[in-house]
C-alpha cells in the first residue's frame, strides 16, 4: 500500500483553478461558436476568380448552376445595418461567414439560376457574395424563400 500527500500552497490551488476556469470557457465558446458547415469547411472561399470558380464553389455547395451569371452587382455592405438587415446577417453567420468586417465595403454580388433544386416548380437563384477573389456570403432565394448555401435535408 502506497500514501501519497500533498501540501497545497494557496498561489499553485489558485493558478490551477484558474486554468480549470479558462480551460471550461473556451470548451464552452468552442461549442457555441458558429460553425461552418462540412461544404463550406471544404471548399475554400478564397482564390474565387474566374466564373468558373463561382460555378466551382456553387457545385460544392451541390448545387448545378447555368453557366453565365444572371446578374453582377456592386453592392455596399451598410457601416450601421439596421432592423432590415438583422435575419440576413443571422443567416449569414449560420454559415460561417462574417460581414462585419466589410462594412463600409463595396463588394460584387453574382447571381446564379440554380439548375438542380429539389422542388422543380421553385425558381431559385443562388448568389455569391465576393470581396476581392473572397466569397464573403451567400444564399439562395427562390419565389417563398431566402435560404443559406446548404443543401435541404
Amino acid at each position: 500500500m502506497f500514501i501519497l500527500t500533498f501540501k497545497l500552497r494557496k498561489g499553485r490551488l489558485a493558478g490551477a483553478l484558474a486554468a480549470l476556469l479558462l480551460l471550461g470557457g473556451l470548451l464552452i465558446w468552442s461549442q457555441a461558436a458558429p460553425r461552418q458547415t462540412a461544404a463550406a469547411a471544404l471548399v475554400p472561399s478564397q482564390g474565387i476568380r474566374t466564373e468558373e470558380d463561382r460555378r466551382s464553389y456553387l457545385l460544392a455547395w451541390g448545387w448545378n448552376t447555368a453557366p453565365h451569371a444572371l446578374a453582377v452587382e456592386e453592392v455596399v455592405i451598410p457601416r450601421s445595418p439596421g432592423e432590415e438587415y438583422g435575419d440576413y446577417l443571422a443567416l449569414q453567420t449560420a454559415q460561417g461567414f462574417d460581414l462585419a468586417p466589410y462594412a463600409g465595403k463595396r463588394v460584387k454580388r453574382y447571381a446564379y439560376q440554380v439548375l438542380n433544386y429539389p422542388d422543380p416548380d421553385q425558381e431559385v437563384t443562388a448568389h455569391l457574395l465576393l470581396w476581392r477573389d473572397r466569397v464573403i456570403g451567400g444564399d439562395l432565394l427562390g419565389e417563398t424563400f431566402l435560404r443559406g448555401l446548404a443543401q435541404p435535408e
